[in-house]
């Protein structure tokens, strides 16, 4: 998943602990053993995620269980677990844990969900789906971090978890329609394929705008209409099409 989050205290709330426990984090360096990584997921998930209002056991379990560090270029390990994107090539991001529990959340996904995601980046945030979900489909224009995803979930053991390396935009109509969409890069409209393959009761959740200036819009289907909601004012990178142009 790939939001590139500006954190703003007016937007959401950070609690005072957690300026401890990021100074604990940055002084230890680079966590070496499963335990300390473990630890870093506890502490990330209590402060960061639960702190701020997500209160989904499925989601909360998931961002316990699924290993961040390792979605995450090896020299950025030591940020892993911090309330922050991280770059993870190919202009890309991985998105804040906040902004990922906080998504994921908002879909009310159950585990007989089958979920559409647009922009597999790293794989993290088709992984947390994995662990909640029956099947995730996820998209990726760029091939580089779509195959390196794919082998990563794989080894993992996300077999409920396919990845195609393809224009997100267009969504994947062979496996339509879909219970939830999670689009993680920001088009400045809601693509209409995306609308098409959404269930009737389904929701997709997806960042609207220009680059500097998106809302984080939550859209239910009723009666072959989407009625959305703006929830969060964020930064993803841009959905662009295999020509790098911007959707």
């Amino acid at each position: 998943m790939r939001a590139f989050w500006r954190h703003i205290s007016a937007y959401v709330y950070v609690a005072p602990a957690l300026v401890i426990f990021l100074l604990f984090f940055h002084c230890t360096g680079n966590p070496q053993s499963t335990e300390e990584f473990k630890y870093q997921r506890e502490q990330m998930v209590k402060w960061q995620i639960e702190e701020r209002g997500v209160t989904d056991k499925r989601v909360l379990d998931a961002m316990r269980k699924v290993e961040r560090h390792l979605f995450v270029p090896s020299e950025l390990a030591a940020y892993a677990y911090a309330d922050q994107p991280l770059p993870v090539g190919y202009n890309q991001t991985i998105s804040q844990p906040y902004i990922v529990a906080f998504m994921t959340e908002a879909l009310k996904l159950n585990p007989g969900s089958k979920v559409l995601e647009i922009g597999t980046g790293s794989g993290y945030q088709a992984a947390v789906l994995g662990e909640i979900c029956d099947s995730v489909f996820s998209v990726e224009i760029v091939s580089e971090l779509g195959n390196k995803a794919k082998s990563l979930l794989k080894v993992l053991h996300y077999d409920n978890v396919f990845v195609k390396i393809g224009d997100g935009y267009k969504g994947w109509p062979e496996y339509a329609p879909f219970d939830a969409i999670i689009v993680t890069c920001a088009p400045t409209h809601v693509p209409e394929p995306l609308k098409e393959q959404l269930v009737e009761g389904g929701q997709m959740i997806i960042p609207v705008g220009e680059t500097n200036y998106q809302q984080l819009i939550l859209m239910i289907k009723k009666k072959g209409r989407l009625i959305q909601q703006a929830v969060l004012p964020v930064r993803f990178v841009p959905m662009v099409d295999k020509d790098k142009n911007k959707y």
